[in-house]
């Protein structure tokens, strides 16, 4: 498994960014897949996941601000994230699995920095 997030950076709060993952090493179509984050100093908190079926889940504290999807066709895995805020600051990963089963992280994420 080969995950390589891309689309982070330093923004300010209101802006937009949107996050890739590039996968390889397994079947991503017939994947489940699930975006996390972990900001400085605190545990790795679930985002949203998608199911192979283009099925979603989101956090309550970003619904409706971040959408998760996926381009089977190009192995890429997106998170649009809106209106962002500071609290949502942090190293975001790609990691196979859904909501409840997904994998620890293994590659390097992807930084978010929101701040005025």
């Amino acid at each position: 498994v080969q995950l390589v997030e891309s689309g982070g950076g330093l923004i300010e709060p209101g802006h937009s960014l949107r996050l890739s993952c590039v996968a390889s090493g397994f079947h991503f179509g017939f994947s489940a897949m699930t975006w996390v984050r972990q900001a400085p100093g605190k545990r790795l908190e679930w985002v949203a996941s998608i199911g192979g079926n283009q099925a979603t889940a989101t956090l309550d504290s970003v619904r409706g601000r971040f959408f998760i999807s996926r381009d089977n066709e190009k192995n890429t895995l997106y998170l649009q994230m809106n209106d962002l805020q500071p609290d949502d600051t942090g190293t975001y990963y790609c990691v196979k699995g859904g909501r409840l089963n997904y994998d620890h992280p293994g590659s390097r994420g992807t930084q978010v920095t929101v701040a005025s």
